[in-house]
């Protein structure tokens, strides 16, 4: 291995970084969309006056965000295969794991969300005579999806990044491809700073995304 910096590996070897990086996106949007739905189910249940919902949906937040990624992923694809006698595969174990921490920490995100609505609006809706229901759909949830939006958005650039853990399972993504090639040229230098870069080149731009929705959504608020 040469400590010179070669970009000819970088260029030969692009195309195939790229093929990861597709894998890498495909599957954190399949991962956000499933966590963002289950997760605003379960910020319902963990905001319900049923003690078996609360108890049950804290849990299960408690527990996946309590615990690493890696050993979450780790256990379903080679735990939860034996216990179910069914072969998942690599993909499905990923999405399965992903999807789970998503859900965790979006259900977090909506439950926050719904504690911010102040008194006042929940008084409101009384004296109006609304129904519960009618109270929920629209005015507490609308207020409360726009609020949650900087921390969802921010918890999608944590799945983008915490997705490269999949390649320990042996998933083509964008981390995966990036090893193979430096094992085989015996260039990680090259390789994995690529990589990096690739990470930073979509999670930068994400990043100031939030921020900007952020003071978008704090100056909306103050009006």
């Amino acid at each position: 291995m040469g400590l010179e910096f070669s970009p000819s590996v970088i260029i030969e070897y692009l195309p195939a970084l790229l093929r990861g990086l597709r894998t890498t996106v495909l599957l954190s949007l399949l991962c956000i969309v499933i966590g963002l739905v289950l997760g605003f189910l379960v910020s319902l249940m963990r905001s319900s006056n049923n003690k078996i919902l609360y108890v049950g949906s804290t849990v299960f937040v408690e527990f996946f965000r309590g615990t690493p990624v890696l050993i979450q992923l780790f256990w379903i694809f080679f735990c939860l295969p034996v216990i179910l006698h069914v072969d998942l595969g690599v993909f499905v174990s990923a999405v399965i794991a992903l999807s789970l921490y998503m859900t965790a920490l979006c259900s977090e995100a909506f439950r926050s969300a719904l504690l911010s609505i102040g008194a006042e609006q929940k008084d409101a809706v009384v004296a109006l005579g609304l129904p519960r229901w009618a109270s929920l759909l629209h005015v507490i949830l609308p207020q409360a999806c726009i609020r949650a939006i900087p921390n969802l958005l921010s918890n999608s650039v944590t799945l983008f990044k915490e997705s490269a853990l999949v390649s320990a399972v042996g998933m083509a993504d964008l981390m995966f491809q990036g090893e193979n090639i430096s094992n085989a040229t015996a260039r990680p230098i090259e390789v994995l700073t690529t990589v990096a870069a690739i990470y930073f080149a979509v999670g930068f731009p994400l990043t100031q995304i939030v921020s900007l929705v952020e003071r978008r959504i704090l100056r909306r608020m103050a009006i």
